[in-house]
């Protein structure tokens, strides 16, 4: 693989997939109906909002060479993402994931194929780690062996090279082996990380508690600047060394609220580029993180992941700039 263009700011690095999301108004929880095919996965999505908010974003994964991969290979093209570093691989499977509502309407994810397609070492791009100002990755490129291989590398490498790591739990128990497992890599990605995002389900599957303040001082760590946790509907919270506050959330009319975790961790990363120096402090953090609400709001507004995610100035009209 060649490395990425010079001058990137976010490298994503992880899953990419289809997510097929239920066809048409009137759906009923917990029937089954038609399904329209979406490009998602937790860190392409975030690279996607990257672009949209104007940050030079690239991508780092693999699916197969076919309809599918391609299909996903354009749509990150077309958000404006570096996909240079997107591997379609000749009998890969490309990833898909069936999006349902339960008997509540809450989401449910059935998947199908290994979601990260086979990643491994020799998908790895050091160049592309050194030449971006920051790293995402998320706890899915941890489930795999090589996959995990791989991540551990690309973390590694980003902090010989001084740059920012960010991490999303983004915890889906059911593609793990087993609870103890999701719990002990998923806090390794934390142990590795500068920046956590975790929701409130996230943070009581690790610590035993949703209240952020008590639950996050647990995984604090002596390399860890921010930990946000983020409430939905209800806003976030965040955490830095001497800090705990909480920025309310944005009233919007949700459609589809795929995506919007990563809607807000683009966000929430675009503003902390904008200086890295002051980014860490409350100050700045409680306009980061309200407009990172804001754009998490947004993205709940339309159906589907990628196609969902908010522009900088949609942005700006929801916080009446």
């Amino acid at each position: 693989m060649t490395a990425g263009p010079q001058g990137i700011d976010v490298l994503c690095l992880g899953e990419v997939l289809i997510d097929f999301m239920p066809a048409g108004p009137g759906v009923a929880p917990g029937s089954i109906g038609g399904f329209t095919p979406a490009a998602g996965g937790a860190p392409a999505n975030v690279a996607a909002g990257l672009a949209r908010l104007g940050v030079r974003s690239a991508f780092l994964g693999r699916a197969g060479a076919d309809g599918f991969g391609r299909f996903l290979a354009r749509a990150l093209a077309d958000a404006g993402v570096d996909a240079g570093g997107l591997r379609l691989v000749p009998g890969a499977r490309t990833p898909v994931a069936f999006v349902s509502l339960d008997a509540e309407g809450e989401r449910e994810f059935l998947f199908y194929s290994e979601p990260m397609a086979g990643f491994s070492p020799a998908d790895f791009d050091p160049a592309a780690v050194a030449a971006a100002r920051l790293l995402h990755t998320g706890s899915i490129g941890l489930i795999a062996p090589e996959a995990r291989q791989a991540s551990r590398t690309a973390v590694e490498t980003a902090r010989r090279h001084g740059r920012l790591l960010s991490f999303d739990a983004n915890l889906r128990l059911s593609l793990w082996p087993d609870r103890d497992t999701a719990e002990r890599l998923i806090r390794e990605g934390i142990a590795a990380a500068g920046i956590v995002k975790l929701s409130d389900e996230e943070l009581e599957f690790l610590t035993g508690t949703s209240e952020p303040e008590a639950g996050g001082r647990t995984l604090w760590h002596g390399d860890l600047r921010l930990l946000v946790v983020t409430h939905g509907r209800d806003g976030s919270t965040f955490l830095t060394r001497d800090a705990c506050e909480r920025v309310p959330g944005m009233a919007v009319a949700t459609v589809d609220t795929t995506g919007a975790g990563d809607a807000f961790v683009a966000a929430l990363l675009a503003g902390i580029l904008e200086d890295v120096g002051t980014a860490f402090t409350p100050s700045r953090l409680r306009g980061i993180c309200r407009f990172a609400n804001a754009a998490g709001a947004l993205a709940t507004t339309s159906p589907g992941a990628i196609p969902a995610l908010p522009d900088r100035a949609a942005v700006n009209r929801l916080l009446g700039g």
